[in-house]
């Protein structure tokens, strides 16, 4: 095996720490001449899931081959001579952010490995919330992990497994684990996909020519010209061999899903479809719903740019106030890594959006975002509009207040720096100097993804950083706390 490890093991830093990290994207292809070329043009349709760091693994009919890196895909990948260092007709990749296990080259999927039976690679989205109680077993049994990733728990438990074929060690290791995952995973004979039981992640298979293709989203198939079959359903491993038998298996039984709601709030592209929907009309709804539920009197609907934008049109058509963009943003603001000084940290946010003062000026303005995290950046864009001139800033938020940490692949900070955790929201206009905040209810988001209300005996999505009702286990979380508990209260422990 090759692997190519391109750039330095750099942590990047987050300007401004106010915003929801995307969790992460994959791609998969098998039968198809150059599926590196493809993978990379894939991830690049799913970049905005991850900016941290990408990779590519890909299986030529002899040994597997990889390049990893940090940066953009366009950066890792930048020409075919790269791309050509990765040759065969089955490819994985992975786009991430470094929502368990850190930053760094060496936790940069895909993950692979030489087991007993060949070599296997794994691309994960999602979270294991039992990964260190069950790295904690295997390190006491002997096993030595090379990263900090809770996806090279699945390989350690693949490995150890006593069943006989690579499929049933598969299904073994996934019984033992809790949490969300997506994964594409290769093996010199095949490539397999499957979900976890209740969905929390994306997942969705398409066809181009004789090849199979799967993706976080279906825009992804839309770039690579790939038609989309269907979704790989909750607790579905779906097997497709080289000769391009596709198969289906259901280990797990039947289980009501419960797909990530914030899929539709923020993490998809608008152009994606999920769970049968267009999530672009999906947030214009959401946005009416916010125009139903909190009418204010105003002048224009101002999106904070890019994610407030088809909310904003929501609200407007529905509220009948005039649509504009007061906020412009600038689309050639890299990554940011760590900046000298606090100054150019306080400069980020004005470096990424600026006031259309023409636009503004004198008006009474509705401000369209689809989140409150930390409250740091709302408040920001709250003085720049009035800096430009704005007579009156009224906040509305797409999504009920974020009052909880994620525990399922999605880089939520600790509940604690949750605003809505700590304050009511009269305080939180406060603190972000609004005239007035409003969110959509729990009830609204859902009548937005077509359900008339949310069913609290058994819910029809992940809704946990919304309403703290977790689908699953999260046996690291307790484990820890309870370590907490023990520690004197000179260690500092955070209540």
């Amino acid at each position: 095996m090759i692997m190519n490890d391109s750039s330095r093991d750099e942590t990047p830093w987050d300007a401004d720490g106010d915003k929801l990290r995307e969790e992460c994207g994959i791609f998969g292809v098998i039968g198809t001449k150059d599926a590196a070329a493809m993978t990379a043009l894939g991830l690049h349709a799913l970049q905005h899931r991850g900016q941290e760091a990408c990779g590519i693994v890909s299986w030529d009919g002899h040994e597997f081959f990889a390049r990893r890196g940090i940066g953009h895909v366009a950066q890792v990948f930048s020409d075919h001579a790269i791309l050509s260092e990765l040759p065969g007709d089955m490819a994985s990749g992975h786009v991430r952010y470094s929502t368990t296990g850190g930053s760094g080259l060496r936790n940069v999927q895909p993950l692979h490995a030489d087991l007993a039976r060949g070599g296997f690679s794994i691309a994960h989205n999602g979270n294991i919330s039992n990964a260190m109680h069950l790295k904690a077993e295997l390190v006491a049994k002997g096993a030595i992990f090379q990263s900090t990733s809770d996806t090279e728990v699945i390989i350690h438990l693949i490995a150890t497994s006593r069943y006989p074929t690579l499929m049933d060690r598969l299904v073994d290791a996934l019984r033992m684990v809790e949490g969300a995952y997506s994964l594409i995973c290769m093996t010199p004979k095949r490539m397999i996909a499957c979900r976890d039981p209740l969905g929390i992640r994306p997942l969705v298979m398409g066809r181009i020519g004789d090849a199979t293709v799967f993706a976080s989203e279906t825009v992804a198939l839309d770039v690579v010209g790939a038609e989309f079959v269907r979704e790989i359903e909750p607790g579905e491993i779906v097997e497709v061999r080289q000769d391009g038998r596709v198969s289906s298996h259901r280990p797990f039984g039947s289980h009501p899903s419960r797909p990530c709601i914030f899929e539709h709030v923020y993490f998809s592209r608008p152009d994606s479809v999920m769970g049968g929907q267009s999530v672009y009309e999906v947030r214009r709804q959401i946005g009416a719903e916010l125009a139903r539920e909190a009418p204010v009197e105003a002048d224009l609907v101002v999106p904070v740019p890019d994610s407030g934008v088809p909310a904003a049109i929501g609200y407007a058509q529905q509220s009948g106030i005039p649509f504009g963009l007061g906020i412009i943003r600038s689309h050639y603001v890299g990554r940011t890594f760590i900046q000298p000084s606090d100054g150019a940290r306080h400069a980020d946010v004005k470096r990424k959006h600026n006031a259309n003062r023409a636009l503004v000026q004198g008006k009474r303005i509705v401000l369209i975002d689809d989140s409150i995290v930390r409250g740091t950046t709302s408040m920001k864009i709250v003085q720049m509009m009035r800096d430009a001139g704005a007579k009156e800033v009224h906040f509305r938020v797409a999504s009920p207040p974020t009052n909880n940490s994620c525990y399922y692949g999605v880089d939520t900070p600790e509940r604690h720096k949750l605003l809505a955790a700590r304050m009511s929201v009269p305080e939180m206009a406060e603190f972000i100097q609004a005239d007035s905040l409003a969110f959509v209810s729990i009830d609204g988001l859902y009548r937005a993804v077509g359900e008339n209300q949310r069913n609290s005996a058994c819910p029809q999505h992940c809704d946990a950083c919304f309403t703290g009702d977790y689908p699953t286990r999260l046996t690291d979380l307790g484990e820890r706390e309870a370590d907490e508990d023990q520690l004197p209260l000179a260690v500092g422990k955070v209540a």
